[in-house]
C-alpha cells in the first residue's frame, strides 16, 4: 500500500514514505500525504524534530512523472509540495538514506537539515540521463551544501555518490552501517539534543541560522542572535538549568 507513515520516537518525529514495490517514487499522493506528515509534526507540541526516511531497500526512486497529466507545471509543483514541506519544516529535520536518492528522492534528502547514510545510500541526482531537467530546486539545494564542483560532477557529469563519499563530499554527515532500523534509530539518537532541549528554542533557532546564513557581515549576525538570545535568558528553563549547573558546580569537593 502506497501511503506515507508517521510514528513518534520520544520526541522525534519518524516520517517514512512507504511504497517498497516502487521504491518510493513519489506519487502526487504521497506527495500530498508528506505534506500532511511534517505539517502534523509541527502541530505537535511534543515533537521536536523530525526523521524522514523510506521503506527499504530504496529511500526514494524519484517522482512518478507518468501520473502528472496534462497540467504538467501544476503536476510538478504538487510533487514538489512534499519535499519543499520538509526544506520548510521549522523543526529539525534528518534524513535517514538507506538506499538510491534519486532525482525528487535526492532533492528530499537534501531537503533535510542533515543526512545520515547507510551502506546502501546512493545519491543519484539522474535528470540528465533521464532527458529531464533538474526541478524542484535542485541545483541550488546541492550547490549550497556541496559546492560547485561535485554539483556538477553529479548534475551534468553523472556521479553517483555511495554512502562514504557523500560524508567525503559533505552531502552527508555520518555513515552508518547495519540495517534500516540501526540507520533510523542512529538518526533519532542524532536528533536527541534537539528532542531534550526546549521547543520554542529549537524552532527560534533553527529559524535564526536560517536568517544568518544569508548575512554577509558578523555584525549583521551578531544583532541577529541579540534580541532571541536576551529573550532565552528570561525563560524559566533557562532558569532552571542555570540553577541545576550551579548545583552542581557547588556540590563539588
Amino acid at each position: 500500500m502506497s501511503e506515507v507513515l508517521l510514528e513518534r520516537s520520544d520526541r522525534v518525529g519518524v516520517i517514512t514514505v512507504h511504497d517498497p514495490e516502487r521504491r518510493n517514487a513519489l506519487t502526487l499522493d504521497l506527495s500530498d500525504q508528506l505534506v500532511a506528515a511534517v505539517k502534523t509534526c509541527e502541530r505537535d507540541a511534543d515533537v521536536h524534530a523530525v526523521v524522514v526516511t523510506g521503506a527499504p531497500p530504496a529511500f526514494c526512486a524519484g517522482a512518478d512523472l507518468t501520473a502528472l497529466g496534462a497540467a504538467r507545471e501544476e503536476g510538478l509543483r504538487r510533487i514538489y509540495a512534499g519535499f519543499l514541506a520538509v526544506a520548510d519544516c521549522a523543526l529539525p529535520t534528518i534524513a535517514a538514506v538507506g538506499g538510491a536518492a534519486v532525482g525528487a528522492g535526492l532533492n528530499l534528502a537534501l531537503a533535510c537539515d542533515v543526512r545520515l547514510a547507510g551502506p546502501k545510500a546512493r545519491f543519484d541526482a539522474r535528470f540528465l540521463q533521464l532527458g529531464i531537467h533538474p526541478g524542484g530546486g535542485m541545483t541550488w539545494m546541492l550547490h549550497r551544501l556541496v559546492g560547485p564542483q561535485t554539483a556538477t560532477a553529479m548534475t551534468l557529469f553523472g556521479q553517483v555518490l555511495d554512502a562514504d563519499a557523500a560524508v567525503r563530499l559533505g552531502l552527508a554527515w555520518d555513515r552508518v552501517d547495519g540495517g534500516h532500523d540501526e540507520l533510523v534509530a542512529s538518526a533519532v539518537e542524532l536528533a536527541g539534543a534537539s528532542a531534550e532541549g526546549p521547543r520554542d528554542l529549537v524552532r527560534t533557532i533553527k529559524s535564526t541560522m536560517r536568517t544568518t546564513a544569508t548575512l554577509d557581515a558578523h555584525a549583521d549576525a551578531v544583532d541577529t542572535e541579540l534580541t532571541p538570545q536576551v529573550a532565552s535568558i528570561a525563560t524559566p528553563e533557562f532558569a532552571a538549568k542555570l540553577a541545576a549547573m550551579k548545583a552542581r558546580i557547588s556540590g563539588r569537593p
